[in-house]
């Protein structure tokens, strides 16, 4: 479908802000999804082209978190390939079941989530306590089977949809890792980028998408990468859950409206 060059300036624009929010917290899909529908595309096609256009921001976002990375190998490729699983779940689910599945339970799970990184340093410091009195020791360093298959379950969400997909990460590896929140944002941009990128695989053989639209966002998102990079490793712990919680309350408020 052809785009006007106001309606490729809009997308390629929401693509930016969406690589940038991506990198810093996640929910970026909030702001390229109703841009493309706006420019007439139909819902699935839209959510396949944001999909493919996002990788190149993810990849972008990684890399600019690559300090953080430092000393995360066996936990990204642990968590990583729970994400590749899920994520090429999620992205089957989105051709086989009908586009409302998601609708009711979304604003849930990204409420849930915020109530989680709210509560995250006093749940943390509780679990810390208890284990001290139990002489457990420490978490394990990789979340053990609870967090794999949280985030299994969490990128299976990711690949059929993505938004607030990042905030629903930053949550479940706030209560079941003991990490800064940087390091932590670090590895959800990694996660990031490995479901959108075995979702954008899977769709390029099996879906219908606009490649004009995917390279406005994939230029915009790259750009917005480096750019989330460079504000949210800047941010404090606390700044940084207060922007999780206002995008992410944000994200509700859309997603109950749309």
């Amino acid at each position: 479908m052809a785009l006007s060059v106001w309606e490729a300036l809009a997308v390629f624009a929401a693509g930016t802000a969406a690589g940038t929010i991506n990198t810093i917290v996640g929910s970026g899909t909030l702001i390229t999804f109703p841009v493309l529908l706006a420019t007439g595309l139909p819902p699935v096609t839209a959510t396949v082209s944001n999909a493919l256009g996002l990788i190149p921001g993810s990849v972008s976002g990684a890399i600019g978190y690559r300090e953080e990375l430092t000393g995360q190998r066996r936990r990204i490729l642990r968590l990583g390939s729970a994400a590749l699983i899920g994520g090429l779940g999620g992205a089957m689910l989105l051709l086989l079941l009908p586009s409302t599945a998601f609708e009711t339970v979304v604003p849930v799970l990204v409420a849930l989530a915020l109530v989680l990184v709210i509560l995250q340093p006093r749940i943390t410091g509780a679990v810390q306590r208890r284990r001290e009195r139990n002489g457990s020791g420490a978490p394990h360093p990789d979340g053990g089977p609870l967090l794999f298959t949280a985030i299994m379950l969490a990128s299976v969400y990711g690949g059929y949809f993505t938004a607030a997909q990042g905030i629903i990460y930053l949550s479940l590896m706030g209560m079941l890792l003991h990490d800064s929140m940087q390091r932590l944002n670090a590895t959800k941009n990694v996660l990031a980028a490995i479901v959108n990128g075995v979702a954008a695989l899977f769709f390029l053989f099996a879906a219908d998408f606009d490649w004009t639209a995917v390279l406005l966002i994939a230029v915009g998102s790259a750009i917005g990468g480096q750019i989330g990079a460079r504000i949210g490793r800047k941010l404090s712990p606390t700044v940084l859950r207060t922007v999780i919680v206002i995008v992410g309350t944000a994200a509700i408020v859309q997603l109950v409206l749309r």
